[in-house]
């Protein structure tokens, strides 16, 4: 497997930075990496578009996968800016690329407002107890989909 690419590690750090006066969202940037190649770019749109889902991990694995025609990025890498949140770590897992390069920790990215800790910690309390609490409803009518899905011949499985 070749060695990590510092210039795309920059292009990441590249969209961070120009994204702060842009005032699309924080300072946060990402790109897909295929056969040596960028294939999307993608950066922080939370407060421009309204969208607390729309940070640069999540923007650049939603534009990769629509350029390939795919929801799974195995042979791609993903260099980000910071160590992904829980959000983005858990859209990274879903898309599967093989590797992934991060600039800052998300220590410093704590140290300059953006503390995800506490959702680390949220994970690890029991539902009710979590700040906002959690309640199951209406499992056996949900099982509904489940069943739906198990018994569909043309599923994609993922």
């Amino acid at each position: 497997m070749e060695a990590p690419n510092p210039e795309f590690m920059r292009e990441a750090i590249r969209l961070s930075v120009d994204n702060v006066p842009s005032g699309r969202g924080g300072p946060f940037g990402a790109v897909v990496v295929k056969d040596g190649v960028i294939i999307a770019h993608g950066f922080n749109q939370v407060t421009s578009t309204n969208d607390p889902t729309c940070h640069a991990e999540v923007d650049a694995i939603r534009k990769a996968c629509a350029a390939l025609g795919t929801f799974q990025l195995n042979e791609c890498d993903l260099y980000t800016s910071c160590e992904p949140c829980p959000m983005c770590l858990g859209a990274i897992y879903w898309a599967r690329p093989r590797r992934v390069f991060y600039g800052n920790t998300k220590q410093d990215a704590a140290a300059v407002g953006f503390d995800d800790q506490f959702i680390y910690e949220e994970l690890e309390k029991p539902l009710a107890d979590r700040q906002i609490p959690m309640y199951e409803l209406l499992r056996e009518e949900a099982a509904a989909g489940f069943r739906a899905w198990q018994q569909h011949e043309n599923r994609t499985t993922y």
